[in-house]
């Protein structure tokens, strides 16, 4: 949704797909710039935060103009822009409801988009209607990156948005909102960065969709990303398994909350590329014709990792109940975790440690010690943990870099070690050559 060319180019696939329901996401930059226009309203330079929405303005009304949208849509993007010049005015004023006030400013991005994109469908002989998320997508109330009530959202979109997708010559393509939700008394949220495609999988399991299509700006997914070497392999279908293990484990493509919908409706979800949408993508089904030891290599950057050591471990029970019981309350996931007698370590997202409330409830249960500066490189295949030789041979590849944690054995699909920040790219160029370029381990499984 980069501009008026893209909308096109996507307005074309839309057609071709004859799809029921669109959701967009916010044009190119747009929310780094919203994001940036708050954080100049909250520091009191309302100046620098009405230069930024001007830019914003300006940006939407050049893709209007070129595109030929209705006067109504115009007027509707000017009020939007309005909104957000009010809403930055009340974060610069306001010291207790920032949160709520950022989360209703970020998704304008996307009520922007789609706005427009409603409109270049029509214009484009695909008859479209522009619907609210807001009404259907209902969360809780952690701002930023609040949580579906999926029970709630599956009855709203019964009623609110499954009557309005009707068959036969009336039928209208429903144009939404991705990223954006709200509480119970209405109140705006967002699902967090990279949410779009998560909303998208929402409503597809609450409508019971055949498919889910997402189109982005690559071919699909692919045996690592192309940025760190020439020689990654397009992957033509993936089952639901690696595509989770690969989303979680840094492959950007996917965002992690994506396939989890989807996977519990076994609702197929396609990867393609709006830029050369004839060029193919990926597949991702419950089931799969070939399952090789190893699909893909992701990696994870700004890794963290927390060591909790106390003696209270040894030969009692419940203690790691304790350490996740501080991590829910936190909302923190765990990427990966090994334990020893009297030693508990995790790797986390660097961004985690911000939250001094969660540093400190951990401290409570043993001598805590954090290294930062670490990337996590992940394998992603099929039979990891029962396959003899491949540690063998990771680690071989490996044998110059000091690898701080592994961790196998909890998932047949996933091996997964950390190494110093700056040396994940090199482990993975090393064995994506020898796993895959080579195809030496590239064996077939017959356990997906």
């Amino acid at each position: 949704m980069a501009d008026a060319t893209a909308m096109l180019r996507s307005a074309s696939i839309v057609r071709k797909q004859q799809s029921s329901v669109v959701v967009v996401s916010a044009t190119f930059g747009t929310t780094d710039k919203i994001i940036r226009a708050a954080e100049s309203a909250e520091n009191g330079n309302m100046s620098s935060a009405e230069t930024i929405l001007a830019d914003i303005q300006e940006q939407h009304m050049a893709i209007a103009e070129e595109l030929g949208v209705s006067k109504a849509t115009l007027k509707n993007i000017r009020e939007l822009i309005e909104t957000m010049e009010s809403l930055l005015s009340d974060l610069a004023r306001s010291n207790d409801q920032t949160k709520l006030l950022k989360d209703a400013l970020f998704g304008i991005g996307e009520g922007l988009s789609s706005r427009l994109f409603t409109d270049c469908l029509a214009l484009n002989d695909v008859p479209a209607h522009w619907f609210d998320a807001g009404r259907v997508i209902r969360t809780d109330d952690r701002f930023s990156r609040a949580t579906p009530i999926f029970d709630e959202v599956e009855q709203l979109v019964k009623e609110l948005l499954d009557p309005l997708i009707q068959n036969g010559a009336s039928k209208k393509t429903m144009v939404t909102q991705g990223f954006i939700g709200s509480t119970k008394s209405g109140v705006r949220t967002t699902l967090g960065r990279g949410g779009s495609d998560y909303s998208a999988a929402i409503l597809a399991w609450a409508l019971h969709a055949d498919a889910l299509e997402i189109w982005t700006d690559v071919g699909g997914v692919a045996t690592t990303d192309p940025r760190i070497t020439q020689n990654a392999r397009p992957i033509r279908e993936l089952s639901f398994q690696e595509a989770a293990e690969l989303a979680t484990f840094g492959a950007k493509i996917l965002h992690p909350a994506t396939l989890i919908p989807a996977i519990w409706r076994e609702i197929p979800v396609f990867v393609g590329s709006s830029i050369q949408p004839d060029t193919g993508g990926t597949w991702i089904y419950r089931d799969v014709g070939e399952a090789p030891l190893v699909r893909a290599l992701a990696i994870r950057r700004n890794q963290s990792l927390l060591t909790i050591t106390t003696p209270d471990m040894l030969h009692t029970y419940g203690f790691l109940h304790k350490i996740f019981e501080v991590f829910n309350n936190h909302h923190v996931s765990v990427d990966s975790i090994t334990t020893s007698e009297i030693s508990v370590a995790m790797t986390v997202d660097d961004i985690t440690l911000e939250d001094h409330d969660m540093i400190r409830d951990l401290e409570e249960l043993g001598r805590l010690n954090i290294e930062k500066s670490y990337e996590l490189v992940s394998l992603i295949g099929n039979n990891i943990n029962h396959t003899a030789g491949l540690a063998q041979k990771v680690f071989t590849d490996l044998s110059d870099m000091n690898v701080r944690m592994i961790c196998q054995g909890a998932s047949k699909h996933n091996f997964c070690f950390l190494v110093d920040e700056g040396r994940g790219e090199e482990a993975i160029r090393r064995l994506h050559a020898t796993l895959i370029e080579g195809e030496e381990m590239f064996i077939k499984s017959t356990d997906v």
